[in-house]
């Protein structure tokens, strides 16, 4: 599945339209400013990425205690 499928299956965006909306994103931002955008989006799908697959040992290495009502049963 190529990004032009993709794109005319979600919401019947054509040509034309993603043409307008880039234009308006243009007119918008200023030629200048969309790499520093995509570059900042990039960066932040990134850290989100990273910060996902980190391993949460505060969770998994507390001991159980029987008594204490509030934990879950296994």
């Amino acid at each position: 599945m190529n990004f032009a499928t993709l794109l005319l299956g979600i919401g019947g965006l054509g040509g034309t339209e993603l043409l307008l909306i880039g234009l308006a994103i243009i007119l918008l931002f200023g030629a200048k400013r969309i790499p520093e955008l995509f570059r900042g989006m990039g960066q932040g799908i990134r850290e989100f990425k990273d910060a996902s697959k980190e391993e949460k040992p505060e969770f998994r290495d507390r001991p159980i205690n029987p008594n204490d009502p509030t934990q879950p049963r296994l």
